[in-house]
């Protein structure tokens, strides 16, 4: 029987890792496929498991694949390169997907050495495992469709793929999992699922992958699929806090009230976490208690710029004053709220930083986020600002260590800008967390800065190393939180590191939704 490994990228990505380890949920709809059509499967979570590339090396030799696949978004793909190496000089056949590749499959199949022989363009269920039967059977694999691979030595893509007519019924290899593994730190004893809910995002956002991987189409899978994949979760693996992965579940309203309404009646007993565009919650605010009673704790809203005209720029298709009012619905109802703001623009002074970060005190989210605009290099927006990149290493194409130059500032300027931001927004936002009188939600403020505060990858960037910012501890001390490391610790154990901190300064957030969901 044909062996089939896949594998995630040893790539780490700071922030994100601080919250939790968050399952390969775009392996679990491979290997289900390539399973039910007879093909053996395993999933080896190289990232999950802080593996180094030596320990997938003894991996795949011990583990004997006849194929390993990868996935990989713009900043994992260097790593995911190096599996495909290692697979290649040990007899293995390789495949890579996911959004990178889908798009650059030509330079993917171009690599020094051919290290990749196919890539997956787009959604891989049923690519994928056409490609491994007609492997199998000595079928052409130039008649499967959504696939790339070389041709008399050249790159060559067979005709795309059409969308799934439904996604209900893939099948999910649930059990391929290492569950234990899997938690949301911020709740310790947790076990940390995740779903999605549908495929797509139909707006136009330039800075966005998601977009452009799905041709602007959005599909959604029936609210009673949902919820029993929710409840099968929560009987056969005892998962307790659920992400919804998807790029946007809520765009068709009666559907999502659908949804909450079935989880409300079926009382699970999950914590939810998800992400969603402000209008949404705008226009959610009659049902907002649904929210609360389905167990939506945490909710994500891109608002990405505090001024209009940024947000024209980059196509957000959304309004400041409608930001400011979903994030003031959501802490009525004691909601978690997170949000980004993209700095960098090649336009970008020190001074319109320092407004950026001024607004974004007033909008007051529970959890902000300072991102350097990323060009993908497949994107609208890559074009647009190529005079302006200055940095090819993929590796730093994770929203957080700056790629941009802009016109009156240096690389340096932008990463010093970018962690005073967050410097000055936590010392401001303490003192209401721990003032606030919604128990619940400062419990999970307190545990949240906790592992933030606490990890290594924030102490080297706030302060080179060095530990945290000064007035922090100070404003924790004062208020009775100490030995804030050591309880990071307790709550994230591969997170903080007290002395000797080795990695190096570059090591940095990826793109969590991109890495569960596709």
């Amino acid at each position: 029987m044909t062996k089939v490994l896949f594998i995630t990228p040893p790539y780490h990505c700071g922030v994100v890792e601080v919250a939790g380890r968050w399952i390969p949920l775009h392996l679990v709809y491979l290997a289900g496929s390539a399973r039910e059509a007879g093909f053996e499967c395993e999933i080896y979570d190289a990232m999950s498991l802080d593996a180094t590339h030596d320990d997938i090396a003894r991996a795949i030799e011990t583990k004997e694949p006849d194929i390993v696949a990868t996935s990989c978004i713009t900043a994992t793909y260097p790593d995911g390169l190096e599996i495909m190496k290692v697979a290649k000089a040990l007899g293995a056949r390789t495949a890579m997907g996911g959004v990178h590749a889908s798009f650059m499959w030509r330079r993917v199949l171009e690599e020094p050495g051919h290290p990749v022989d196919f890539v997956i363009r787009g959604e891989g269920e049923h690519s994928f495992t056409e490609l491994l039967t007609a492997l199998r059977d000595g079928g052409d694999v130039a008649k499967v469709r959504g696939v790339a691979h070389r041709k008399d030595g050249a790159p060559e893509s067979n005709p795309t793929r059409p969308w799934h007519p439904s996604l209900d019924g893939l099948p999910l290899a649930w059990d391929l999992l290492d569950w234990p593994t899997y938690t949301y730190f911020v709740y310790p004893g947790s076990r940390l699922g995740a779903i999605s809910t549908s495929r797509g995002c139909m707006h136009g956002c330039t800075f966005c992958s998601q977009q452009k991987f799905w041709n602007r189409s959005w599909r959604g899978r029936s609210p009673e699929c949902v919820v029993d994949e929710l409840e099968f979760l929560r009987r056969e693996h005892d998962v307790d806090v659920i992400l919804l992965s998807d790029e946007y579940p809520t765009p068709d309203a009666r559907r999502w009230e659908s949804i909450l309404d079935l989880v409300i009646e079926r009382d699970l007993g999950q914590k939810l976490l998800l992400e969603t565009r402000v209008g949404d919650v705008v226009r959610d605010e009659p049902i907002l208690d649904k929210y609360v009673a389905a167990g939506i704790a945490h909710v994500y809203v891109g608002i990405e710029a505090t001024d209009q005209e940024t947000l024209d720029l980059i196509n957000k298709d959304a309004n400041v004053e409608s930001g400011i009012q979903a994030l003031r619905l959501l802490y009525q109802h004691g909601i978690v709220s997170e949000t980004s703001f993209v700095l960098g623009f090649p336009d970008e002074t020190p001074e319109s930083i320092k407004r950026t970060l001024e607004l974004s005190k007033t909008y007051d989210p529970d959890n902000a986020h300072y991102l350097a605009i990323t060009p993908w290099p497949y994107t609208q927006l890559w074009k647009e600002m190529e005079p302006h990149i200055a940095s090819h290493d993929y590796r730093k194409y994770n929203l957080i260590d700056p790629v941009i130059r802009p016109k009156a500032m240096s690389l340096a300027d932008v990463d010093n800008a970018i962690v005073d931001c967050y410097r000055s927004f936590y010392t401001h936002k303490a003192v209401s967390v721990f003032t606030d009188r919604d128990s619940a939600r400062r419990d999970y403020m307190l545990r949240a800065m906790k592992l933030i505060m606490g990890s290594s990858f924030v102490r080297k960037k706030m302060a080179s190393g060095k530990g945290m910012p000064p007035e922090i501890r100070a404003l924790l001390k004062r208020i009775g939180i100490v030995g804030i490391e050591e309880e990071a610790m307790k709550l994230c154990p591969y997170s903080v590191k007290l002395d000797g901190d080795d990695e190096e300064p570059g090591e940095t957030v990826g793109d969590a939704a991109n890495q569960t969901s596709r």
